[in-house]
């Protein structure tokens, strides 16, 4: 039998949504949580130049084989920091054989984007 290639895994809606725009309403504290979460992951210059190479890979997809030259850093040092992303909902990791795959959820980034959108009054 030929092995089919596997896919990365879906998202749960509970990981694309994060919260309301925070000028709509107080956050619930449930949420805070969830926001601060991303926010303390992305708020790292490791971490964030890891997801400005995921995103602007093609298909949004990097082999952390490739992301461990740019940064100067060590694998292990890397997937720490991988890590940190996926369990904040902003990627999701694939193992293919040796080798670990990070795409990014566009929809935790859409949720971060929304959530962190100015009230605009005239």
């Amino acid at each position: 039998m030929g092995s089919m290639p596997k896919l990365l895994p879906t998202i749960e809606v509970l990981t694309a949504s994060c919260c309301a725009p925070l000028a709509e309403a107080p956050l619930s504290e449930d949420d805070a949580a969830v926001l601060a979460n991303r926010l303390k992951a992305v708020a790292e210059p490791a971490r964030l130049r890891l997801v400005s190479l995921v995103l602007a890979s093609p298909g949004q997809e990097a082999c952390i084989c490739d992301l461990t030259g740019p940064l100067g850093l060590s694998q292990p040092t890397i997937s720490h920091h991988m890590k940190v992303l996926v369990d904040a909902g902003l990627l999701i990791r694939e193992k293919r054989g040796r080798w670990a795959y990070f795409r990014a959820v566009p929809q935790a980034f859409e949720s971060l984007a929304q959530a962190l959108q100015p009230k605009i009054t005239s």
